[in-house]
């Protein structure tokens, strides 16, 4: 237990990261084991919420791969990968569609709801927030996508009234048809249209790390010439390529800086962006 003195100690220590964030915007995205383990859940929830209370302006992007695998296996559905990137063929897409707006979705909607009115629930289909094309144009049963366009219209009229926008990384291109698109890259398009402060990605990993299966090689702050080496020496491979690719290309477009951190990791976000030290690994430019 805390004594007093403790307790105002700590306060103390989060004052000065208070008054340097208030007012800014964040995007965080939220994916990876730690959207099915309910208490890690909560413990992000609380999380988001604390930085929406404290003054930060919170928008919440959002995948569901470990939910959408199980749900492809219940259908018999083999999950396909191409450099880290969902391969989505038209029953996939069908699939995908309905986990990430029918329920992921409306489930963190709900959690954020529970103590007041402030969450509200979109895809990028709403108001054509996010106008999406093909990322594989030659491949005509693939309807895996990539960000064309974000409309920031709908985004800052939630943000000005107050509210969280919580957007599914669904979209259509202008003819109608719908994309899967990666949750990180629809959360760094976000974040380069808002000039956000931070770009954060919950993931399954401690962040950038010299050996994958040692958390001790976690690499806490680098640029971006340093992951371009470190891409280049085959280091950061599969599924932490397109997360750095989005982070790289964030903090060339003036997103001040990105955070790659483990959302197993009880109340990681506070620890990351609240202290001085961090959980993860921090990007800049």
């Amino acid at each position: 237990m805390l004594n007093n003195f403790e307790r105002v100690e700590i306060l103390s220590e989060l004052l000065p990261f208070i008054e340097g964030f208030y007012g800014s915007t964040m995007v965080i995205k939220y994916g990876g084991s730690a959207m099915k383990n309910l208490d890690l859940k909560s413990k992000i929830i609380e999380d988001i919420l604390f930085l929406y209370y404290i003054g930060i302006k919170v928008i919440v992007v959002h995948g569901g791969g470990p939910i959408i695998n199980h749900w492809l296996k219940q259908m018999s559905i083999e999950p396909k990968f191409f450099n880290g990137i969902r391969v989505t063929d038209k029953d996939t897409m069908e699939l995908v569609e309905m986990v990430l707006v029918g329920k992921v979705n409306k489930d963190l909607v709900s959690l954020l709801n529970c103590s007041s009115n402030i969450a509200v629930g979109l895809s990028g289909k709403d108001a054509n927030l996010i106008t999406a094309s093909s990322f594989f144009p030659d491949q005509l049963n693939n309807y895996t996508g990539k960000v064309q366009a974000v409309n920031l219209e709908m985004i800052n009229l939630l943000l000005s009234r107050g509210y969280i926008p919580v957007i599914a990384s669904v979209a259509s291109d202008l003819n109608g048809q719908t994309y899967n698109i990666n949750a990180d890259s629809v959360a760094g398009e976000i974040a380069e249209s808002l000039n956000a402060e931070k770009l954060i990605l919950l993931t399954d990993t401690h962040g950038v790390m010299l050996n994958i299966n040692d958390p001790l090689t976690l690499i806490r702050n680098l640029n971006i010439q340093q992951l371009e080496d470190l891409k280049n020496q085959q280091i950061i491979l599969g599924g932490m390529i397109p997360k750095v690719d989005c982070c790289i290309k964030a903090l060339k477009k003036d997103v001040r800086a990105a955070h790659i951190i483990n959302g197993s990791i009880k109340h990681a976000l506070l620890l990351e962006i609240l202290t001085s030290s961090g959980i993860g690994s921090k990007l800049v430019a």
